[in-house]
């Protein structure tokens, strides 16, 4: 195996990582980064979306205990039941949509222009959603939510799939709109996107088979070891940071990244890759 390609894997894989559960859009970033890379082609495509997988386990892990207790309590306790039925509706939208326009989605806006636009426009709806008042805010807890609750978050999620929108933040961001706290919407956007994620990675890994090699599972490895470690660091830092302080900054950081990517593009300066 080429050891640049091995590199190439670990930095789209930190790349995931740390971006994943973040109001960032891991999507974009990955666009982005394997442009510059030239890791960009199909197989690197269907890498992108599996290697999401890695960032998965480490949501698992650290929310182990209460996927644990609602699995042991799912048979008898109502509570339980209300809070995996709710994970249930509110990923059905983008299994539907996914199958719907998820191949026209991919074939139009999966370019660096796009990625950058949706980046800006972004950051103004979370400086919009965080300058909300108090008062807003009806659901402290997400086992608090109801299933209609779960169902418009769900359909938030949708919107992430076009590129640069970022599922966490369509989700927590839609969430906080909705009236759940920081802390309730942050919760669930990570329980949504453990089947939301493996869905997508198992469906892309299957379409794709005829790409793949057994000769590519370093490649694929690597990426999901990579993905994993960053996103475990970045799901306990977020989890510490929202508890004292907003969304604003990644608003800006948004905002600024999109402006950037779209100067470089116009003035030639960056040969980013459609």
């Amino acid at each position: 195996m080429d050891i640049v390609l091995l590199v190439k894997a670990a930095i789209m894989g930190v790349v995931e990582g740390l971006t994943e559960f973040l109001p960032i859009s891991s999507t974009g970033h990955l666009i982005l980064a394997g442009s510059l890379l030239g890791f960009d082609d199909a197989k690197a495509k269907v890498f992108d979306i599996a290697i999401q997988t890695g960032a998965i386990f480490a949501v698992i892990l650290v929310y182990w205990q209460k996927i644990r207790a609602t699995l042991v309590a799912l048979p008898s306790q109502q509570r339980a039941q209300r809070f995996a039925l709710n994970v249930f509706i509110g990923f059905l939208p983008a299994v539907v949509l996914g199958l719907l326009a998820g191949k026209a989605i991919k074939a139009h806006l999966f370019t660096p222009v796009v990625v950058a636009s949706t980046f800006i426009l972004g950051g103004f709806i979370i400086l919009w959603a965080e300058r909300r008042p108090p008062s807003a805010t009806r659901i402290q807890e997400v086992d608090d939510m109801t299933p209609l609750d779960a169902l418009k978050v769900g359909l938030a999620q949708c919107l992430a799939m076009v590129p640069g929108t970022s599922r966490s933040g369509a989700t927590i961001i839609g969430g906080m709109l909705l009236g759940l706290s920081r802390k309730a919407a942050t919760d669930y956007s990570f329980f949504l996107a453990i089947p939301t994620l493996i869905g997508a990675g198992v469906y892309s890994l299957y379409k794709e088979r005829a790409l793949l090699q057994a000769s590519d599972l370093p490649l694929f490895a690597v990426g999901l070891f990579f993905s994993f470690v960053s996103a475990w660091l970045c799901v306990r830092w977020l989890l510490r940071y929202i508890s004292t302080h907003s969304f604003v900054p990644f608003a800006y950081y948004r905002i600024v990244f999109g402006v950037v990517v779209l100067v470089t593009a116009w003035t030639g300066w960056v040969q980013w890759a459609d």
